[in-house]
């Protein structure tokens, strides 16, 4: 921590509190109007150690306070949080989130039906035409409001899976598969990686039954998808160069997707080398998709597809300028209806602006990214956020760090 507190200091700034003394003074008076206390009082002495270098944990009702006034928690600020120390909100969000995946995962866990039906071989082009749709209103939505309208469609699918015969059931399951897919992508964007990690290997479990190899490394690089969130560079490229392992029998799309995913890997085992080696043997490919599947179509579907990961592993490895000037390019190209998309991609860019040392630019791409994390709340757009938030620190103090802090208190209040 050095010798200083410098989250909480930062913290302070951002409020307009411009010393320690009036800090601890408008606390006091928030906290007083918060809990209707006359008596609760924070000294400037008190504020003066917890921007030293061991600032404690302050009292329950002080963290409840500080998180009213400044939008952050404790452990956001510097603190140290004590063994068994848990957010007052988060007993109630753990309980209602831990109520909707049992829920949702009901759908894939469901028993088998002691009747059986007949089940029309027109319903396999129904559901892949539906699947379509539930891309297209991910795009315009974000996760939260469709993770149940998909799970439950995922569910009548299973249901249906049991009942059919021959190649129907393995049709159905294709589409079952592409269904788990994306429940788990709607989980990981929420941000929930443990129900995310839950569905990719449902969709791994359902594209084995269906025998199909296509499906089959497509549910590899949803696996390592959920590696690269987690950091584990290595675990991507295993999963990766799986998928790959029989590389002539698969599609092209599927290829393209697996090379990409490994340059993800790559780039966070710092490999810049083979980051670009691996987008450009992809990109030699796009000119070759031409498969009608319903699933993982977004490299035909996103405009400059492989610089969008290209630029994101620029930003991984630090490369600002670098991802800057092709943040730049690819934004250009990214139409207004991929509202979400967009939204990460310019959060993206402002972390590569910062890093390239134009705080000014990273600002002003930044109001444009707020807007459409308010609005989506996606978990996804919110990380890369407060990935620009820490690339912007050393300009923290200055006029362009207190601008920031205004653009981005909408979506600090609700995190």
């Amino acid at each position: 921590m050095g010798d200083r507190n410098d989250a909480l200091r930062a913290a302070r700034l951002r409020a307009g509190w411009r010393t320690v003394d009036q800090a601890a003074k408008r606390l006091s008076e928030h906290g007083q109007q918060l809990l209707d206390d006359r008596h609760f009082v924070v000294s400037p002495r008190t504020w003066r150690r917890w921007e030293g270098e061991r600032p404690g944990w302050p009292p329950e009702e002080t963290a409840v306070v500080l998180r009213d006034a400044l939008g952050r928690w404790p452990e956001d600020l510097g603190f140290s949080a004590p063994a068994g120390w848990i957010r007052p909100e988060a007993l109630q969000e753990d309980d209602v989130n831990r109520r909707q995946f049992v829920s949702v995962t009901a759908a894939a866990l469901i028993p088998g039906p002691t009747v059986r039906q007949h089940v029309d071989p027109a319903l396999i082009g129904y559901f892949q035409q539906q699947l379509e749709g539930h891309y297209r209103a991910d795009m315009f939505l974000g996760p939260h409001d469709l993770i149940g309208t998909v799970s439950a469609q995922y569910q009548l699918i299973d249901k249906l899976v049991r009942s059919a015969k021959g190649e129907v059931r393995r049709g159905l399951l294709r589409v079952g598969a592409a269904y788990a897919a994306l429940v788990g992508w709607l989980y990981q964007d929420a941000g929930d990686l443990s129900a995310a990690a839950f569905w990719r290997g449902v969709t791994q479990e359902i594209a084995v039954r269906s025998r199909d190899p296509h499906l089959i490394g497509y549910s590899l690089v949803n696996q390592a998808q959920v590696r690269t969130d987690l950091g584990d560079g290595y675990g991507v490229i295993d999963l990766c160069v799986a998928a790959l392992d029989e590389s002539d029998r698969l599609f092209p799309k599927v290829r393209i997707m697996a090379m990409q995913q490994q340059a993800h890997g790559a780039s966070l085992i710092g490999d810049r080398t083979a980051v670009d080696e691996l987008i450009d043997r992809a990109s030699g490919l796009l000119s070759r998709v031409d498969d009608d599947l319903p699933w993982g179509n977004a490299c035909r579907r996103t405009p400059g597809y492989l610089e969008v990961q290209r630029a994101t592993c620029y930003g991984r490895l630090g490369l600002g300028r670098e991802a800057e000037s092709l943040w730049a390019q690819v934004l250009d190209a990214v139409p207004a209806t991929a509202r979400r998309d967009r939204g990460v991609y310019l959060a993206r860019h402002a972390t590569a602006a910062a890093a390239a040392r134009e705080p000014d630019q990273a600002v002003e791409v930044a109001r444009a990214a707020v807007e459409i994390a308010v609005e989506t709340r996606s978990a996804r757009m919110l990380r890369e956020l407060a990935t620009l938030e820490r690339a912007m620190g050393p300009w923290h103090d200055a006029p362009v760090g207190r601008e920031l802090a205004e653009i981005l208190a909408p979506v600090n209040e609700g995190s």
